[in-house]
């Protein structure tokens, strides 16, 4: 008798329950519904399927490069350098260099007439040319993307050329009361320049394979994901996050 009676009040309480789950349900469709998305499709950006070489990289700090020099010369062992907060790299006895703002074959040249005019100067072949190379060490460490909104993990994150709204979406993980289908894209623009901000299909992205909007990403690019109501304390305790 103890046991039934027991069963009974919980099945009350649970029926006492619903309505309120229920209706945190709709107040928070409600307010999704209520949520604008900002931005156009265009369909010439680059996307998936459809991406393009990213332009000649730009150097920047914390960059590291790794130096190669033919000849050898005196006074200079390096390998790898750090871009300096202030845009140069230290090169030991040879001095330093800025090399903020150029692109790797500017660099090389730049390191070229810097390291043989310091040869000559201590005694080496004035005619003597140096070939230079310089590498990015562990990719592009001054390029990054951003996600904000409401996500998981709000921040900014590395771009190696290759990654997608999707990519992004994904990496920064979605909450309970994430709006994806409400994000959009934001491009850095010069000032004075008009507003680029993409809207983002986020139901077509995932559920059909639709790459109209699922767009490359490049440096500095934006991504908002909206947020809803967050659930209620009774929501998370029922596992509604």
């Amino acid at each position: 008798m103890i046991a039934r009676t027991l069963a009974a009040r919980r099945l009350c309480a649970l029926a006492g329950l619903l309505p309120l789950v229920a209706g945190c349900q709709i107040a928070g469709n409600h307010s999704a519904k209520h949520v604008p998305q900002y931005g156009i499709i265009d369909p010439h950006q680059p996307k998936e399927l459809e991406m393009v070489s990213m332009p000649p990289y730009v150097v920047e700090p914390p960059d590291e490069l790794e130096l190669a020099v033919k000849p050898a010369i005196s006074d200079f062992s390096l390998t790898t350098v750090v871009v300096q907060s202030d845009g140069n790299i230290d090169l030991g006895y040879p001095g330093d260099v800025y090399v903020a703002g150029l692109t790797l074959a500017q660099i090389e040249q730049k390191l070229a007439q810097h390291l043989e005019a310091y040869s000559a100067a201590h005694g080496g072949n004035p005619r003597q040319r140096l070939d230079v190379s310089v590498r990015l060490v562990n990719g592009s460490q001054s390029k990054n993307y951003y996600v904000l909104g409401t996500v998981s993990n709000q921040g900014k994150f590395p771009i190696t050329g290759n990654e997608t709204v999707l990519d992004g979406i994904l990496a920064a993980g979605l909450r309970s009361n994430s709006l994806p289908e409400r994000a959009y894209l934001v491009r850095p623009r010069p000032a004075g320049a008009g507003d680029q901000i993409f809207k983002i299909d986020w139901i077509g992205i995932k559920e059909r394979g639709d790459t109209l909007t699922n767009y490359q990403l490049f440096p500095g690019d934006r991504i908002v994901v909206p947020g809803g109501k967050p659930p209620s304390l009774l929501g998370s305790l029922l596992g509604g996050g």
